[in-house]
This record gives structure tokens, sequence and C-alpha cells, in this order.
């Protein structure tokens, strides 16, 4: 077994499955979640199964699997589903929110399985959240620091962009956007400190709006909370800025 931690409060165990079983390692990092509580509690523990190759590389499989602390509050997921709403998730979501607030969810293996499944979702009948995390960017290529690879990573999705575009329905918003910074040319291999970038768009929302730049990661929560309950729901921190973005409302 490897075991190792990072900066932001992850324990991770990585084996090869070719020697520990999936459901082994799976075992292992259940038991080492239940260690990993008040003193010594960490964000998540993460599974990182991976094989060997011939020439003794070693690459990760895509049955990567996290264990979580559930939020110690409401989070938007919550909000949406309490409003009766579906909270679909793709990727590594569930996994991060241990499940809660999520009424749906889909494995991916990899960024282009991500989009796929994203569109087939698109193309369901439900109102709700669509949440998906492409999860290449990160592991692959930023902790890695491979810029190439994280540029070939972005042609990729750009390339598939439109597909995501054409799937959504006429009152639907598309929000683009990073978790933290992983820049690929820094030193090191952990997050990076950098502001997070955010994208929309909609057939509904205005043309060019500039945001600027905000207070808080948790403003775009706060405006997909606003946006899917109409304002019924509110969560617990970030400010709204769908007023700003949507048409048909002023600039509150």
């Amino acid at each position: 077994m490897i075991v190792y931690t990072s900066a932001d409060s992850v324990f991770q165990v990585a084996a090869n499955t070719d020697i520990v079983p999936l459901d082994e390692l799976y075992s292992i990092c259940g038991k080492a979640r239940e260690l990993l509580k008040g003193k010594y509690s960490c964000g998540r523990v993460i599974a990182r199964p991976y094989i060997k190759q011939a020439d003794g590389k070693r690459i990760r499989t895509a049955d990567r699997h996290d264990y979580a602390v559930s939020p110690p509050i409401n989070t938007m997921l919550d909000l949406v589903k309490d409003d009766g709403q579906t909270v679909y998730s793709v990727g590594k979501i569930r996994d991060i929110f241990n499940g809660q607030g999520v009424t749906e969810a889909v494995h991916i293996e990899s960024n282009d399985d991500g989009v796929t499944k994203t569109i087939d979702a698109l193309k369901k009948d439900f109102n709700g959240l669509l949440f998906t995390n492409l999860v290449d960017f990160d592991s692959k290529y930023g902790h890695r620091r491979d810029p190439a690879g994280y540029g070939r990573a972005i042609d990729e999705f750009d390339a598939r962009l439109p597909e995501i575009i054409a799937a959504m329905k006429d009152d639907d918003i598309l929000f683009l956007c990073s978790d933290h910074g992983n820049d690929p040319v820094h030193s090191g291999f952990d997050h990076t400190r950098e502001h997070i970038f955010c994208l929309a768009a909609g057939r509904i929302l205005k043309n060019n709006v500039n945001l600027g730049t905000g207070k808080t990661f948790a403003d775009i929560g706060a405006t997909v909370t606003d946006f899917l309950t109409e304002g019924r729901a509110k969560t617990s921190i970030g400010e709204s800025f769908l007023n700003r973005i949507i048409t048909g409302r002023s600039n509150g």
C-alpha cells in the first residue's frame, strides 16, 4: 500500500489492483475513514487504484472512490433537493458530498465520458441541478504538472462544448467553473492559489456581462440556488449574481 496526504485535507491510499483487489482497497479506505475523526479528522479518504505496466509505470484506473465527511450545514444540493427537484451527479460529486443532497448519480471513466453522460442527462426530462465534475483536468494534468496534456484536454472539451449547448433547453443555464487553482506549470504537486474562473451560457442570459472578481466561490452556489428555487431558498454564504446575468431582471 502507498499512503500519503496533501495540503487540501485528504488521506490517500494507493494500491496495485493486480495485488490488492479493488474491494479490499475500498474496505481499507472505509476503515481509515472511520479512524480519521475528531483530532485526526480530514476532509476525504481517497482510494487510488492503479495498474503497473511492463515498463514499471503506474497508471491510475477510473475506479477512484472518495470517502468524505458530510457537509456540516445544508448546501446548494440540499436546498434544490428539498425544493422537490432532482440533483443529478456526474462524476465524483456524490463522493465529495458524501451523497448528501444527491438524488441520482453516475460514475464516469474520463473527461470525455463525463461529457457524454452529461449530454445524456440533459436529454432526460427533469427539473433541477445537473452537477458534473471532469476530474482529468485535475488528477491527470494539474497535479502532474503536465501543461501539454492540460492544453489537449481543454481543446478536447472545447470541441464538445457545442454538443452540450445544443442539448440545453431554452430555460437552462450552463455554468463552467473550476473548484480551485491547479496551475500545471507551478512547482510542487498541490493546488495553487489563483482565482477560479466562471463562465455562464444560456438562451435566457444577457450578452457579454462581465462579472468582475467576486468575493467568494460561494457566489456561484448562491446563484444556482436562487435560479432553481426562484428565490425560495438561499445558501448560508455567497451572494447571487442572477439579476446581473438573466434577461428580464434588474441589476439588483
